[in-house]
């Protein structure tokens, strides 16, 4: 293989590495890989809240209203002795009573923003419809500034009742 042949393959295999460093890019600054990434960060986040409440809080008060009992500990041993198979029917009761409490955690917490939306959605309506109004307020606001304010009208009015005493004057004097 010749000098020039071998220059050509590097540049190639230089132009495939920036191209696929290129559609990486394009990939990994999409919005929705990065939503999805932002979504599992929270979630996971989140799990780990509802998993501490289920368990510190709502289990401490099961325990007391069951006197005390640990579910995990209900078993059914399927021998005799040390390490016999057991069945553990009460870490599976637990656990369906965690996934309850979860759900209605869950649930309760997605009906609350659920009503946060729609409250921010009737405000994003009124706020355009306002917005809608605008012109018209703005051409009512122009109206009032053309319109003479009453403190003009009085000095008009005065101006007037003294120019018709100027003109009544010279009237009189030009009689006499």
């Amino acid at each position: 293989m010749s000098k020039e042949e071998k220059i050509l393959k590097k540049k190639e295999k230089k132009e495939k590495r920036k191209q696929i460093k290129s559609e990486f890019k394009k990939f990994i600054f999409r919005g929705n890989v990065i939503d999805l990434a932002v979504a599992v960060a929270v979630g996971s986040a989140f799990t780990a809240i509802v998993n501490s409440f289920v368990k510190d809080i709502i289990g401490g008060v099961m325990g007391w209203l069951m006197g005390d009992v640990n579910l995990e500990d209900l078993k059914i041993y399927l021998g005799e002795g040390e390490g016999a198979p057991t069945i553990n029917y009460g870490s599976f009761i637990q656990s369906i009573i965690y996934f309850l409490i979860i759900a209605t955690v869950m649930f309760c917490v997605i009906k609350l923003i659920s009503k946060l939306n729609s409250a921010l959605e009737k405000l994003d309506k009124k706020l355009k419809h306002e917005e809608e109004k605008k012109p018209e307020v703005e051409q009512v606001v122009e109206v009032i500034k053309e319109e003479p304010k009453a403190e003009e009208k009085v000095v008009n009015e005065e101006e007037i009742a003294l120019l018709k005493e100027i003109r009544d004057l010279l009237k009189e004097n030009k009689k006499a």
